[in-house]
């Protein structure tokens, strides 16, 4: 009988354990969506939107983005009608990030050219806990708002 207990005791105490370890040890599971970039009017820079979505249980950061189309991609908020460069974003366990017109979004500064409607544009986003992920990006009309 004693024995039978202390099985059932370790038994518990290892389900517990597995528990534990669990909490908090998730991953995240990123895939990036409904990515666009409308024709810029100059040549000088050009705005991207996208959304980032997270299945996983633990939150990850948006942390930077590369493009060969620009010299330099920054993030941007937009707060009080003013954008503003910040240094990352966060992307949710089982939410998502949207970069959209007039909220958050992202800044191609320095193009290497004018891309035009029906271009494809390559971007890399690098996160602090996933892979990169690359993104073909669309370049749509400029007035096209994603919807």
């Amino acid at each position: 009988m004693r024995r039978r207990t202390a099985l059932a005791i370790t038994a518990a105490l290892l389900a517990l354990a597995g528990c534990s370890a669990g909490d908090g040890g998730g991953e995240p599971r990123l895939t990036a969506e409904n990515a666009y970039i409308p024709e810029p009017i100059t040549g000088d820079m050009a705005g991207g939107f996208l959304v980032i979505r997270n299945t996983g249980d633990a939150d990850d950061t948006l942390t930077s983005v590369r493009s060969d189309l620009a010299e330099t991609v920054e993030m941007h908020e937009t707060v009080d009608n003013a954008m503003r460069p910040v240094d990352s974003f966060t992307v949710p366990a089982g939410g998502t990030l949207s970069l959209s017109r007039g909220g958050s979004h992202l800044m191609l500064l320095g193009l290497t050219h004018k891309p035009v409607e029906g271009e494809q544009v390559e971007l890399e986003l690098r996160f602090e806990k996933s892979a990169p992920i690359t993104v073909d990006v669309p370049v749509r009309a400029t007035t096209y708002t994603g919807e």
